[in-house]
């Protein structure tokens, strides 16, 4: 039977020797070094410490200090690895540390558990499904285990962002191995309502508990409204580069955002790869390692990537979608600054993606879409208040931020007017107190404004004296919704953290409702113009804008001009649609050029500079104000569908049925053929154009085009309408006769 690990003493280790010895760190960071002496001592110890604090050396250290093995429950396989790689890079021993799941062979099985029951292993990382299994109870139940850590403990809570059952079962399986084993919990994100839940389920003996700063001063928190898709891209493909060079995370909600958002970076000169489930697990761990390597600045991932790694040079992290819950929110914006740097946190914000999380709940207990509800209206709650960010995340897990401005946050650096707001509390306070403090804030703010609803009559609340009370403030709901969550901020009202959500006075209200005092508050961000959907359909060309006539009107002829000189028809140099585009963003640089719709790099070389220099001249004459200083190339929506297009060209299927297989129209096809040509791809349609055309027809089109001076399809039909030759005919000719001579 395994020894009950209490017998150890606070004096009988040089923690910071033992620390040199083993890690080779001088001191140790914040409190690991209490943590440590507390399990030593064999009291059972909860630690909440922020991504980047030290967590692991936390019971790393003291594993090695104790006698027998200590178990480390770890809910992540990966994780596991990279943390007894890292164990056996500081000792000359790989038998100090193991893990055991599902993983491993049987006959590597059968090694791990032989250096156990050896005494040569002193730190054993398991799966809560590993612990769980009969045949490993009974094991486990013959070693001399020192403690029992629990890594990521926030799993235990149904109220925690990554809810695992299998934690839940961990007490009794504890308790089946030896009920006596002091345990260490541990985790980066936990709420009050989360902690509770923690200490209770594990049922934790007067433990020794942890918490510490969830604060993170080097971090910038910014909310950036959504307009359409293309101005949410614009907006990321300017910020990435004006961080060159930098390592960044983007968060996304699905596999597919993950591909289209990393093929527009990488089509802006970005490095940058998507991550996901759905990729096979040698090439995510190859572009994991890719990022880690700085082989790619920029990872577009799913919530699936981040958990264990360990990168301290993150410089951004963005969101483009609003996360489900502040947990999450919280530490995946931890993955940025871990060296105490420079770490710029960006939310792109539309309602249509709360509404999108709604909707994935839609067939789930009603429980979990209770808490799913909950979790998603704290996080709307933070993304619209006009409050100190950081004074809002830190409130969330039970800490107070007592530093005023914080001056690195949107909120802060453009702080909105405060409002005089004594009167509107007391009503507030008021309501709360007609209500027996049962109810929570949409309830309160319903009352207030006297709005009925089934639920208000059953309870007769409409005969309260604070019903329809703060009409005579002739505010809206935004406002006595901020309120009531600057009150709780103020520490006026709390949320009950067993009935979660019911809103009660704490000693501090009842103070101001006897005595009311001035108070002033900020209102919500309304963000209305923050309407985007990731669904929308990109256009290819940004924002709509206006062809400047006279500039497109002067490209024309010099495009005549060049094509002349080059004895080529002017469609070779650059498209018609090209010149329009040119005409709308004023490219004055060959990198803008480049960055132009069906402008390749290598027209950009050939013919690019007389236009640029053209253009550049037209801005500076006509004193022209640019729509932007960045023009972005847009591949979102057109990436798949050109790929698709080239490979079923290569194989040469039928252009009726690649339109039919992408429901375009015959048309629309080769319209898309002649933009992926004008960029520098050649398409060879010789197999389908030997059906259609002979071979003296084809050479008299060739020479038609060669001796053209302009892009009018009709004109060339007109031509060659009497040979029985259509407009797609003539159409896939000039693709073929531009792969061959613009290419």
């Amino acid at each position: 039977m395994a020894a009950a690990g209490k017998t150890k003493s606070k004096s009988k280790f040089d923690l910071k020797y033992e620390l040199q010895q083993y890690f080779g760190f001088d001191s140790f960071k914040g409190e690991q070094e209490k943590i440590i002496n507390s399990i030593l001592s064999g009291t059972d110890t909860f630690v909440i410490m922020p991504t980047g604090g030290g967590k692991s050396l936390c019971y790393q250290l003291p594993a090695l200090l104790s006698e027998g093995v200590a178990i480390v429950v770890s809910p992540l396989i990966a994780l596991m690895k990279n943390q007894v790689d890292l164990i056996r890079g500081y000792s000359s021993k790989d038998n100090i540390a193991h893990f055991l799941n599902s993983t491993l062979s049987k006959a590597q099985q059968k090694k791990v558990k032989s250096d156990l029951t050896e005494g040569k292993t002193k730190m054993l990382y398991v799966a809560p499904e590993t612990l769980t299994k009969t045949e490993n109870i009974a094991f486990f139940a013959d070693l001399n285990i020192s403690f029992i850590a629990v890594d990521e403990a926030h799993c235990i809570s149904e109220w925690g962002h990554d809810f695992r059952p299998e934690y839940r079962k961990l007490r009794d399986m504890i308790n089946e191995i030896n009920p006596e084993l002091p345990i260490i919990a541990l985790t980066a994100t936990a709420t009050p309502k989360v902690q509770d839940d923690i200490v209770k389920n594990l049922n934790l003996q007067n433990p020794d508990v942890y918490v510490d700063s969830f604060n993170r001063p080097n971090l910038y928190y910014e909310i950036v409204p959504k307009g359409s898709k293309e101005q949410t891209l614009k907006h990321i493909v300017k910020f990435i580069n004006s961080m060159k060079g930098k390592s960044g995370i983007i968060y996304t909600l699905n596999r597919k955002t993950t591909e289209e958002l990393a093929s527009t970076l990488m089509a802006n000169g970005i490095s940058a790869v998507a991550y996901h489930a759905g990729l096979e697990g040698p090439l995510r761990a190859q572009r994991q390692d890719q990022f880690l390597m700085e082989k790619v600045d920029v990872i577009v991932a799913t919530i699936a990537f981040g958990m264990g790694i360990d990168k301290p040079d993150v410089r951004f992290v963005m969101h483009y979608n609003v996360p489900k819950s502040l947990e999450n929110y919280y530490q995946e914006t931890g993955r940025a600054g871990r060296d105490g740097m420079e770490g710029k946190c960006l939310l792109y914000y539309s309602y249509k993606d709360v509404q999108k999380l709604e909707h994935l709940m839609r067939d789930k207990p009603l429980s979990e879409r209770e808490m799913g509800a909950q979790l998603i209206s704290e996080t709307l709650a933070y993304v619209e208040s006009g409050v100190c960010r950081r004074k809002l995340l830190l409130h969330y897990f039970g800490e107070d931020y007592k530093g005023g401005n914080c001056q690195n946050c949107d909120n802060c650096l453009n702080p909105k007017e405060k409002l005089e707001v004594k009167d509107s509390v007391k009503i507030t306070l008021d309501a709360i107190n007609e209500l027996d403090e049962r109810f929570g804030i949409e309830y309160v703010v319903n009352i207030i404004l006297g709005k009925t609803n089934p639920q208000i009559q059953t309870f007769r609340h409409d005969k309260l004296k604070s019903f329809g009370a703060g009409l005579i403030m002739e505010m809206d709901t935004n406002f006595w919704e901020s309120l009531i969550r600057q009150m709780i901020l103020e520490g006026m009202i709390r949320k009950d953290i067993e009935e979660y959500g019911l809103l009660k006075i704490t000693d501090k209200g009842h103070k101001f409702h006897k005595k009311p005092y001035s108070i002033q508050v900020i209102l919500n961000h309304k963000y209305e113009d923050a309407v985007g959907d990731d669904d929308e359909v990109s256009s290819g060309s940004g924002t709509p804008a206006t062809t400047d006539p006279q500039l497109f009107e002067m490209l024309k002829d010099l495009r005549k001009q060049i094509a002349k000189e080059k004895n080529l028809p002017p469609f070779v140099i650059f498209l018609e649609n090209s010149l329009e585009d040119m005409a709308t963003n004023y490219p004055t640089t060959l990198e803008e050029l480049e960055k132009i719709q069906g402008v390749s790099k290598g027209k950009t070389i050939r013919y690019g500079r007389k236009f640029v220099e053209l253009i550049s001249k037209y801005v500076d004459e006509n004193d022209i104000v640019k729509p932007d200083d960045f023009i972005m190339k847009s591949v979102v929506n057109k990436s798949g569908m050109k790929v698709y297009i080239i490979q079923n060209i290569d194989k040469k299927i039928p252009l009726e049925t690649i339109a039919r297989n992408k429901s375009l129209t015959m048309p629309e096809l080769l319209v898309e053929m002649e933009t992926i040509v004008a960029s520098g791809t050649r398409l060879n349609l010789d197999y389908c154009l030997e059906q259609e055309l002979d071979e003296d027809e084809q050479e008299d089109i060739f020479d038609y085009f060669r001796s053209s001076h302009d892009d009018n399809m009709e004109d060339a039909f007109e031509e060659f309408k009497d040979r029985d030759v259509s407009i797609e005919h003539l159409k896939m000719m000039r693709i073929k006769f531009m792969s061959e001579y613009a290419n």
